[in-house]
């Protein structure tokens, strides 16, 4: 309430005491239009022959760039999932006990079961391997591109080997 009382008072001091030559001295006018910077912008590169879109040439793929985009795709197919798994267990007819013994009469193989076994493991322990190492880079360690590229074999390594050990469980 008292901040609303003195409003007024605020202004008619910075008025009086400014004038209103101040903000018309100090103004800067309004600059071109967007368009017409773009237009200056696609003629000054066609001029030097720049590419229309310099993701097509400047930007190639690397692997710190490849592990942050399969660190969303995980983070969206974990959440995925989880939520379909959650939603099966209330809708199916049955316990997980009968869903079991329906898989083992199915009679599938080692070497199948432990391939879908890793490739369950695998999105999680990737998921949580590279989650670790962002952590990491929000304390501010080992952000050089040497030790970004290190730190994302090791990631994939460790997430290989977890996941196998996992999958052999």
């Amino acid at each position: 309430m008292a901040a609303l009382l003195w409003r007024p008072v605020g202004r008619y001091g910075l008025r009086g005491r400014l004038g209103p030559q101040l903000c018309i001295r100090h103004a800067v006018p309004l600059g071109t239009s967007a368009k017409e910077d773009m237009e200056r912008y696609r003629n000054k590169s066609a001029g030097l022959n720049r590419p229309i879109s310099p993701h097509v040439t400047i930007h190639s793929w690397s692997l710190p760039m490849a592990m942050s985009i399969s660190h969303r795709a995980t983070g969206i197919a974990l959440s995925a999932g989880v939520s379909l798994f959650g939603l099966s267990a209330l809708l199916l007819p049955g316990t997980f006990e009968s869903h079991l013994e329906l898989v083992k009469a199915l009679c599938l193989g080692p070497v199948l079961i432990h391939s879908a076994k890793f490739a369950l493991a695998f999105p999680f322990m990737f998921h949580t391997w590279n989650g670790i190492q962002h952590l990491m880079w929000d304390l501010g360690r080992g952000l050089t591109t040497p030790q970004v590229t290190r730190s994302a074999v090791a990631v994939l390594v460790l997430s290989v080997l977890s996941s196998a050990g996992l999958a052999a469980l």
